[in-house]
């Protein structure tokens, strides 16, 4: 049995508690709202986010960061804005001297640097043995105990097996890799194109426009991906394509259902706040759109969902211009 610390309280939180708890393991559920602790100890989940599921008795919910010092492992899965703060409380209470075991499940880059992550935390708690875990997993399906894959990526490969080890369900079953730029990047870029798809969706544009989407979106994100020093094939697996396919298709993805508000004519800012939790492809977007200049990486798709969030543009003429634009062919684009 392992003494398992997961900060950050939203429904994926909670999931990931509770697939932990399933293991054996001892888990502490952290919020650093004491007013959120209470209503999760007394009403034993949150039925906003995770309608019918409840948190077992056995797992801790606390306010207080400072037990995560008897922990041996932490799983930060708080919005990704928040990540860099929560790191800073972790060390603060104590990691930064340990040599901790910290799992990344949030999906986004870091706005300000543009950098994944995993370096956010590095940055913070040097001596942090970081593992990503990713894939297509919704809190809602992962809690309900739904079969479900996911990847644990590390730079030192034992540091992934460990994650693999502590954590694999029958339930929940974790694949292993050592490209930790691609399976955080995949995560974070592409709730960008399930911006896209779900605009689509609002606009009922169909089946074959929504499979071009995610085709030729998925190319995006790896040609920026591999731009940024991650592997081309992760791109093709779980923490790509698959995350890409479940988040552009499934009314559970947050992403999906603010796009289709936006194609149905809301504005983004009023679809984001209907949707009323993190939107985390409206965030990821900027700074998707910066790294694209940054590595001189051509993005049509990102582009356009860039400009119909924060230009004003017409989500319909955006897409009249992608259908326009110069004649390819497409074996040069294929990113593996």
């Amino acid at each position: 049995m392992k003494r398992i610390f997961v900060a950050g309280s939203g429904g994926w939180g909670i999931a990931l508690a509770i697939s932990a708890n399933s293991c054996g393991h001892k888990v502490t559920l952290w919020t650093p709202f004491e007013s959120e602790a209470s209503s999760l100890r007394e009403n034993r989940g949150n039925e906003k986010l995770l309608a019918g599921i409840k948190i077992p008795e056995e797992i801790d919910i606390t306010s207080d960061i400072a037990s995560v010092t008897e922990s041996d492992a932490v799983i930060i899965v708080t919005p990704s804005k928040f990540v860099r703060e929560t790191a800073e409380k972790l060390a603060k209470a104590g990691l930064s001297g340990t040599s901790p075991l910290i799992i990344c499940a949030s999906k986004g880059i870091c706005e300000q640097q543009l950098i994944p992550l995993n370096e956010v935390i590095e940055s913070e708690i040097p001596t942090a043995r970081c593992v990503m875990l990713s894939g297509p997993s919704h809190a809602e399906e992962v809690a309900r105990g739904v079969p479900t894959l996911v990847v644990a990526a590390s730079k030192d490969i034992a540091q992934a097996e460990l994650v693999q080890q502590w954590l694999m369900t029958p339930k929940l079953r974790i694949y292993t890799s050592e490209d930790v730029v691609g399976v955080s990047l995949g995560g974070a870029f592409k709730n960008v194109i399930a911006l896209a798809a779900g605009i689509g969706d609002g606009m009922q544009m169909g089946d074959n426009a929504k499979a071009a989407l995610m085709t030729r979106g998925i190319t995006e994100i790896a040609r920026l991906g591999m731009a940024m020093g991650a592997r081309s094939d992760t791109f093709g697996g779980l923490t790509g394509l698959g995350d890409l396919i479940v988040t552009c298709c499934s009314m559970h993805s947050r992403n999906r259902r603010a796009g289709i508000l936006i194609g149905q004519g809301k504005t983004p800012e009023a679809a984001v706040e209907e949707i009323g939790m993190t939107v985390e492809g409206y965030i990821t977007a900027k700074a998707v759109y910066r790294l694209a200049e940054k590595y001189n990486v051509e993005m049509p798709i990102t582009n356009a969902v860039y400009r119909t969030l924060y230009e004003g543009a017409d989500p319909r003429k955006e897409i009249s211009a992608l259908m326009v634009r110069d004649k390819k062919r497409e074996a040069d684009e294929i990113w593996i």
